[in-house]
């Protein structure tokens, strides 16, 4: 599984979403600067080289949906961004998120109870 580029994240986080879609449908969800529909078409059959997205033809047109699921595509990713910025350790990642103030102490506690209860 490689890596996508961030169009094509965003283009794969609508279809999570939507589990099935034309063009026309991932085009009405994306965000901000839209692309043109031939160059979001080229994303998404990009995407279908890159074993991620599948399709069904209804004549001429296709509806895609996702073959890769949203959580494979998580685990593999967040282990390789660990493992290249936080020296494999979830530690480093969780002390990083508390000096940045992005986790607080109750969420900290909360992690903390998980942890204990898979015991």
């Amino acid at each position: 599984m490689q890596k996508l580029t961030n169009k094509e994240e965003e283009v794969m986080k609508i279809l999570w979403k939507l589990k099935k879609a034309f063009v026309k449908e991932v085009l009405v969800e994306m965000k901000g600067d839209k692309p043109h529909y031939n160059t979001l078409s080229t994303i998404i059959r990009n995407l279908q080289e890159k074993n991620y997205v599948g399709h069904e033809a209804f004549g001429n047109t296709h509806r895609y949906f996702p073959i890769v699921t949203k959580e494979s595509y998580r685990k593999k990713f967040i282990n390789s961004t660990i493992a290249d910025y936080y020296d494999n350790s979830y530690k480093s990642l969780v002390s990083f998120f508390a000096k940045e103030e992005k986790i607080s102490v109750e969420e900290l506690k909360e992690i903390i109870d998980l942890i204990e209860k898979k015991k």
